[in-house]
């Protein structure tokens, strides 16, 4: 039984969870109102996350800004008129950062963001809860950055990235239709068990083995789930970036970050009954099977399925998770002094996460590293972002960006339900004291349908089975910002 409960572990640590559907694009409240553009902007302390070669041409000494958003996403699973949506909790993605002038071309800073993280809740019972019931992730970055202006044109920037988080998922060991299904063969057996005499099989035993089978049969939920919690431990990876004035008008910016893999070390893996009546009918069927199973082989002549289920299993696991590259081009213009427009073109080096590979404490568990096809493809993110100060207090923006899912049809899992989509967003920025900001933006993410299939092992019938459907998902996130300099 071991083997089955690592088996589904393995299958619910698909680790899409620091992956596409769970990238972050919400890390200055003044960008999410423009796209999320930046890369070609001079952003104060806030270019450190877009382009620290931004971070020199502070305009103050020092810049300080923090903000915080709140997720509200939905995805939908339908099939064959079968449909299913999430409840997830709300996210709340937050940054901080702070910027120095240390010299007139050399500039400094610290920052603190999470770029990937979110929740994902499907009900208890839907078709897919033997691939995913819910997960939740949560991962920080802290970015020291260096800054140099080398002429007044051009700049330079680096930072250092030290990436840690978390996660926590868990999916059903199996549906309450396998359930159900074991039920019925049980149930099959029932007439030739009436015919063993009372002094084999006792009249109480035959009562409880009729009331076994009919609780199997009259399963609503998923008898039992297993559950995975593990810390990524911390991770270095870099930011480096360019930015060159090509005259007063236009800034042409090109930055990148560099994969991390992020790693688990000691996962936590755990099996739970979905309530003490499900746990109290495993305990009797188990109890019932090692004391009539072999008898009943032998004097029916069937085969009697042997189902165990622990009551508690946990192990330790170590996995890599990687995060992708991202390189990004961005060029700004500003045609007026009230004006700035921007675009950014967006490479993500999705590539990075080919395969899952899952090592186990052999000799907690007894059994060999696992391994998970992948396969993602790098994509491209297209943002387009404009802001207007309307008065010297008022600055208005809007923007639009269209992002590429990385996952491919058939590894399509149900776990993050990626698919290309669609942001439009739109935000401004009062100023009621000089160097005083108070920053809103609100974002608006449609996904586009998506059609696809994932291949998986039952693993209480141990055939290949095919789970296939089409997503649709949406998302608003409403942010809020402050920043002050001086």
């Amino acid at each position: 039984m071991k083997r089955l409960v690592i088996v589904v572990l393995a299958s619910i640590l698909s680790m899409t969870v620091f992956a596409e559907g769970y990238q972050v694009n919400l890390l200055s409240t003044k960008q999410t109102g423009m796209g999320h553009v930046g890369t070609g902007m001079k952003l104060g302390a806030e270019s450190m996350h877009f382009n620290p070669a931004g971070l020199a041409f502070l305009r103050t000494n020092m810049d300080y800004s923090l903000g915080i958003s709140a997720i509200m996403a939905k995805a939908k699973y339908s099939y064959d008129g079968y449909s299913a949506k999430t409840d997830n909790p709300v996210g709340t993605p937050l940054y901080a950062y702070a910027g120095f002038k240390i010299y007139e071309n050399l500039a400094a800073g610290i920052s603190l963001t999470t770029p990937y993280g979110n929740s994902l809740k499907w009900p208890k019972n839907w078709a897919g809860a033997g691939l995913i019931q819910d997960i939740s992730l949560k991962s920080y970055v802290i970015q020291p950055t260096l800054s140099y202006k080398i002429t007044d044109r051009l700049s330079i920037g680096v930072g250092l990235q030290l990436a840690w988080g978390n996660v926590n998922l868990s999916r059903a060991l199996m549906s309450a239709g396998d359930l159900q299904r074991i039920g019925a063969e049980f149930e099959s057996f029932l007439p030739l068990l009436a015919s063993v005499p009372s002094n084999v099989i006792s009249d109480a035993d035959k009562q409880a083995m009729q009331e076994m089978v009919a609780s199997m049969k009259n399963a609503e939920v998923p008898p039992a789930y297993a559950r995975l919690e593990g810390n990524a431990h911390m991770r270095v990876g870099f930011n480096v970036g360019i930015m060159y004035d090509v005259c007063d008008k236009v800034t042409i910016g090109l930055s990148y970050r560099s994969k991390i893999k992020m790693r688990v070390k000691e996962g936590e893996a755990s099996l739970n009954y979905a309530n003490r009546r499900i746990e109290d009918l495993f305990t009797n069927m188990e109890d019932l099977l090692a004391k009539y199973g072999p008898m009943l082989n032998q004097l029916l002549g069937v085969t009697v399925p042997n189902i165990s289920i622990p009551k508690y299993d946990e192990g330790s696991f170590r996995a890599e998770l990687p995060l992708p590259s991202n390189t990004t081009l961005g060029v700004s213009y500003r045609p007026t002094d009230r004006w700035e427009l921007a675009l950014d073109l967006q490479y993500v080096g999705w590539n990075a996460y080919d395969s899952l590979n899952v090592y186990f404490n052999e000799a907690e568990l007894g059994i060999a590293p696992i391994k998970a096809e992948k396969d993602y493809k790098n994509s491209m993110t297209y943002r387009i972002g404009a802001s207007y100060k309307t008065t010297d207090r008022l600055v208005l923006r809007a923007g639009v960006y269209y992002d590429q899912s990385p996952i491919r049809k058939k590894l399509y899992n149900p776990e993050t339900p990626g698919m290309d989509k669609l942001g439009l967003s739109a935000g401004l920025t009062f100023e009621p004291y000089k160097g005083l900001q108070f920053d809103v933006a609100f974002l608006y993410i449609q996904g586009f349908s998506q059609h696809g299939k994932y291949p998986y092992k039952n693993v209480v019938t141990g055939v290949d089975e095919m789970f296939e459907g089409k997503y649709k998902s949406t998302a608003f996130s409403p942010s809020i910002g402050i920043s002050y300099r001086f």
